[in-house]
């Protein structure tokens, strides 16, 4: 939820975020709705005030005066009820409005309508140079028996995979390297939950803005997580944060779900957008006076991730039309696919400032003060992408992937996936 204060004294300025992200929210109702629910909570509390009067009064009374009391307490009784639902209606209309509201973004971001508006920030190393023509990831898995896609359609539907053979080794040495990488900088290493209440997928932003993106199991009223940033959030949902503890840095491996719902004809198939796959995340609560140090903290991280496995990438600044509803801000992670022959998204990091704290009520106590703390989050490794990367950056004339070499101690000595024979 936004800071609903800034928005009394302000409205124009979410009116122009609005504007900056292309959505289409009449703030006027806004505006509207507020001022109904604020005008109702006194009238309510006014004749409660009375009501709580009355019956005090009612013991120490007799006759006539008592039962003059009686009568004006039903009365107030029933303007109470009627005042009430009428609270009650103006409320779920208030929460509906301005649950769909998004943060307000960071004053360098680039302003956009969509993702062309997104700006190259920085580039690493070169493009790799080959002297044969590279494969995608699906031609080479498929022929080195690491990958099958085709028995996983016909078991599961389109968009999912059986990762096989050498495949599954590198798959948890990449897991590994990241999180020694993550736990030698302070993360918190946490295997969470995947699925959660619907308060959790509110409480983060998802929801309702990505509603029609995650599974639902029906009898159970709960929702399969497109990744561990909501159960790592919600965490700490309605707690104070001891101001010592900041920033509170967590990592969490999971299986995420997502039903991809609108990205078809955006495929390059394979394992690059799936209804299921595994990710490791990274996620921070932090001061709001040093946020914007640690996001630079959590950017960094991701990058020496990256630089670690040897690939080109280039780092992109998001534009206000191609950001999620509570990120203030967010930068792309793109690694050169030579098989695509272009640059493709493997993570993203974002800051949410204080819009999912509010949401979940998650607040720091300093002494007598209390506020609300920061949250950010970043992709620390979405495994098959990264996998993708891998076999594409990594491959030989002869078909066969070499190992990157920070991933050779989790190999039991395999050096290069090889053709079977």
């Amino acid at each position: 939820m936004i800071d609903i204060e800034l928005f009394r004294s302000d409205p124009e300025k979410f009116e122009d975020e609005i504007k900056k992200r292309g959505m289409k929210i009449d703030v006027s109702i806004g505006v509207s709705l507020d001022r109904q629910r604020r005008d109702l909570i006194l009238k309510v509390d006014s004749l409660r005030s009375k009501k709580n009067e009355a019956s005090n009064k009612i013991p120490g009374l007799a006759g006539d005066e008592k039962k003059k009391i009686i009568i004006d307490m039903k009365e107030i009784n029933v303007e109470l009820e009627r005042l009430e639902k009428e609270l009650g209606d103006i409320e779920k209309r208030y929460q509906n409005h301005f649950a769909s509201y998004p943060n307000l973004s960071h004053k360098d971001i680039p302003v956009g309508v969509d993702e062309s508006g997104n700006i190259v920030l920085s580039y690493y190393k070169e493009k790799p140079v080959f002297d044969f023509k590279p494969k995608n990831h699906i031609e080479l898995g498929t022929a080195l028996d690491i990958l099958d896609e085709e028995r996983a359609t016909k078991i599961s539907g389109s968009r999912f995979v059986f990762i096989k053979n050498e495949g599954v080794l590198l798959e948890f040495a990449l897991i590994q390297y990241v999180l020694n990488m993550l736990t030698g900088k302070g993360f918190i290493p946490m295997i969470p939950p995947v699925l959660v209440y619907e308060e959790a997928m509110y409480g983060t932003g998802f929801f309702p803005a990505e509603a029609s993106q995650y599974y639902k199991t029906e009898q159970d009223e709960l929702y399969l997580t497109g990744t561990s940033e909501v159960p790592l959030c919600a965490y700490h949902g309605k707690e104070f944060l001891d101001v010592e503890e900041l920033p509170l840095k967590y990592t969490a491996f999971s299986t995420c779900f997502r039903r991809e719902a609108g990205t078809y004809g955006k495929d390059m198939g394979g394992m690059f957008r799936v209804h299921q796959f595994d990710k490791v995340e990274m996620f921070m609560y932090t001061h709001p006076d040093n946020s914007w140090e640690q996001y630079e903290f959590l950017l960094e991280t991701l990058e020496d991730i990256t630089r670690g496995l040897g690939f080109h990438y280039r780092i992109m600044d998001m534009c206000t039309g191609d950001i999620g509803t509570p990120n203030a801000r967010k930068f792309d992670l793109e690694v050169w696919l030579p098989g695509q022959n272009n640059y493709r998204e493997i993570a993203s990091c974002s800051h949410d400032t204080d819009f999912q704290a509010r949401r979940l009520n998650i607040k720091y106590r300093d002494g007598k003060k209390k506020d609300f703390v920061h949250t950010m989050n970043s992709t620390a490794c979405a495994v098959g992408r990264t996998l993708i990367a891998i076999y594409e950056n990594y491959q030989n004339s002869d078909g066969s992937i070499t190992i990157p070499q920070v991933l050779l101690p989790y190999m039991n000595g395999l050096k290069k996936i090889i053709r079977k024979k």
